[in-house]
């Protein structure tokens, strides 16, 4: 199991919007969370959250392309958070900060 994190600016909306739509009608998601219009959990920006099954080439290739200015955090998800949000994970487009005391 993989989690992505898309984050938006104020002035992105829109756009987080519109990708929303079209991650809903892709195959292979096994969940979509509505957007969070504020920083939540070890998140910097707002966001909004998908999960996706092991076999995630495709949807990263896809969401890749799809994704505009965004970015995105992709991460597995285990036991230990901490490690899934820093060295395992991946970015689409520029990095964030994340809160990393809130995962220990």
């Amino acid at each position: 199991m993989y989690h992505a994190h898309i984050y938006f600016d104020t002035n992105q909306i829109k756009a987080a919007e519109r990708l929303h739509e079209k991650i809903s009608n892709h195959k292979g998601i096994n969940r979509i969370f509505p957007l969070v219009h504020r920083e939540v959990g070890p998140h910097s920006k707002p966001m909004f959250e998908v999960h996706f099954s092991d076999n995630k080439q495709s949807f990263v290739q896809w969401l890749d392309n799809e994704r505009g200015e965004l970015s995105v955090l992709i991460h597995p998800v285990s036991e230990d958070a901490l490690t899934d949000h820093t060295t395992r994970a991946a970015w689409l487009g520029a990095a964030l900060p994340i809160k990393t005391k809130i995962l220990l």
